[in-house]
């Protein structure tokens, strides 16, 4: 009998390779590839329209989507991670010196507000330099992904003159979350790697960026396809691991010097499963609430499709 095919988008990455290559397999399905660039392009079209079967996607954009009962439902898969200590950045020719002196301040954001990298940058500003969020104008350079988003107070559409970078650079506006140091700026806080290495260290602070996706109609009709497309998932990114711990990653990426920098602390710098994410997942759904970006805290249990809760890959 022949496989179903899922329409599939997932961004070539190490621990995605053998599986876009076909060297990994589903039982029962066959996943179709559909290359969207940029990627986030098809996170807007999964929230938007279900336009896939399976799909990577930024946690936050998730977590605001099921709070707005879009159909779709996670699967604990965790693509991407990061240090997020160097998208805080400062126009050079700004005053500031200190993340607290965002206070009081008009801070840019690249594309939405609801982007997870600029989540967890305003959680690091709160939660390691105490800067009081609520005290700041956040501008955001774009909408976002979930349609009728009810914006809070505090977050404002960017408007002026030009791009984000624009404004950076004349110093229109003084800081921006979201974005990494260029010609016209500089990272608000010193070393940032090693700040996020320390950070992953002291306090096993480890931000996840992308999940994966399932469109509820297709896991209501064959829920089995929460573990098998797991577990495909789970075994790609075991040989990355093998590849990456053997050195026989000859050209690495970002990513790649991240995981690795990562293996000082932990085995596995990709962890999949509830289990061995969950403070880190709780603590996003609560800096979530705590920006002003859904109303109240998803349980977990609530986020991912039953019979993927206990699977650790």
């Amino acid at each position: 009998m022949s496989k179903r095919t899922l329409r599939t988008v997932t961004r070539a990455q190490g621990n995605n390779r053998a599986l876009k290559a076909g060297e990994i397999t589903l039982p029962d399905f066959a996943l179709d590839f559909e290359e969207v660039n940029p990627l986030p392009r098809a996170f807007r079209n999964m929230v938007r329209e279900q336009a896939y079967d399976v799909s990577e996607m930024a946690l936050t954009t998730y977590i605001t989507a099921r709070a707005y009962g879009v159909p779709i439902t996670a699967i604990p898969v965790f693509l991407v991670r990061d240090f997020h200590h160097k998208s805080i950045v400062k126009s050079l020719k700004a005053t500031i010196t200190q993340p607290k002196d965002l206070e009081g301040r008009r801070v840019g954001v690249s594309r939405g507000y609801t982007v997870t990298t600029g989540v967890w940058a305003r959680a690091i500003l709160a939660e390691e330099y105490g800067v009081d969020l609520s005290q700041i104008t956040w501008a955001r350079s774009d909408d976002e992904h979930v349609l009728n988003w009810r914006i809070p107070a505090h977050v404002e559409d960017l408007g002026g003159e030009g791009s984000l970078d624009d404004q950076l650079a004349r110093a229109d506006i003084d800081a921006a979350v979201g974005l990494v140091e260029s010609n016209a700026t500089r990272s608000l806080i010193t070393d940032p790697f090693a700040a996020g290495l320390a950070a992953l260290k002291s306090r096993a602070f480890y931000p996840i960026n992308h999940l994966v996706v399932v469109r509820d109609d297709l896991l209501k009709e064959v829920p089995d396809i929460a573990v098998q497309v797991f577990e495909a998932f789970s075994a790609s990114k075991r040989a990355y691991l093998t590849d990456l711990k053997a050195g026989r990653i000859t050209a690495p990426t970002a990513a790649d010097n991240t995981y690795l920098a990562a293996l000082e602390v932990m085995d596995d710098p990709l962890p999949y499963g509830l289990a061995p994410n969950a403070d880190t997942l709780n603590k996003l759904v609560d800096h979530v609430v705590a920006q002003g970006i859904i109303d109240a805290v998803i349980p977990l249990e609530d986020l991912f499709a039953p019979g993927s809760h206990e699977l650790v890959g």
